[in-house]
């Protein structure tokens, strides 16, 4: 319906769609996919930042009633954050770590809490992630830089900072036969890592990329109340997008989410 506010699944998969029967209906693993915003091939895939976008009538999800643009815009990466905890059967009354505190892992912090976990501790080198992190739930934070270290015997663990360096101290931090979510993108060159915990603590290493329909789950989510808002950290009017980028590309500025609105339209709207 004209004017209806809505939200748009990112990806498109490229070709028939069909996948060997073992991922069915798993499109995030189709070896092409077009996503927006994205380098992988050539030509890149624009993202949103246009005053209008064509696509398939398939990608198109409505916004809840109640559920802002503001919220509705934040629906994809809570949908990673859903991803991931879904890849973990069962999560209720579980103890969880979640390593990284940005955007992503502080979403995960809610995910994690929305599907029932039990203790969720956050960890990071920043303060102002970590009080985001807080802010979305997480019972208890660990400040690295400040050698608080991670905790010990934790049952799941999500790494979401993409860091190579943290892949030892979070497998350390999984309880023997525990199961670790690689959240966090890592380098796609060779990273050094001590593997050791792996095998010695049986413990379950998955990958997690980007979502399948869980985007629908996001926006269920956020009609039943689940609020996003703190991962916002700044707001800016579309004739400001240039310094809006700016903010958001500094690490000193403290940044979360940055977010742009129409200029006709007022803050959470």
């Amino acid at each position: 319906m004209e004017g209806q506010p809505v939200t748009v699944h990112p990806a498109e998969p490229v070709g028939d769609g069909r996948l060997p029967e073992r991922i069915a209906g798993r499109t995030n693993l189709h070896p092409r996919v077009r996503y927006f915003g994205s380098a992988a091939f050539h030509p890149h895939t624009d993202g949103g930042f246009s005053e209008y976008r064509a696509v398939r009538a398939t990608q198109i999800r409505p916004l809840p009633h109640g559920v802002s643009t503001e919220h509705g815009a934040l629906a994809e990466p809570l949908a990673v954050a859903l991803h991931a905890v879904g890849r973990v059967p069962e999560l209720r009354g579980r103890s969880v770590l979640v390593n990284g505190a940005g955007p992503i892992g502080s979403l995960v912090v809610a995910a994690a809490k929305h599907r029932g976990a039990g203790t969720v501790v956050a960890a990071d080198l920043a303060a102002s992630s970590l009080a985001v992190a807080r802010a979305m739930g997480a019972d208890e934070t660990r400040e690295l830089s400040r050698d608080e270290g991670l905790p010990e015997d934790v049952e799941v663990v999500f790494e979401a900072s993409g860091a190579p360096a943290a892949l030892g101290p979070v497998l350390r931090a999984t309880a023997r036969g525990g199961t670790l979510v690689q959240v966090g993108n890592l380098p796609g060159t060779a990273a050094p890592a001590v593997l050791g915990d792996l095998v010695t603590r049986e413990v379950t290493w998955i990958g997690s990329y980007r979502f399948v329909e869980e985007i629908d789950d996001a926006l269920g989510a956020l009609r039943d109340g689940l609020d996003v808002t703190p991962v916002i950290s700044h707001r800016f009017p579309l004739d400001q997008a240039a310094q809006a980028l700016a903010v958001a590309a500094d690490p000193t500025n403290a940044s979360s989410k940055v977010m742009l609105r129409l200029a006709d339209m007022p803050p959470g709207g």
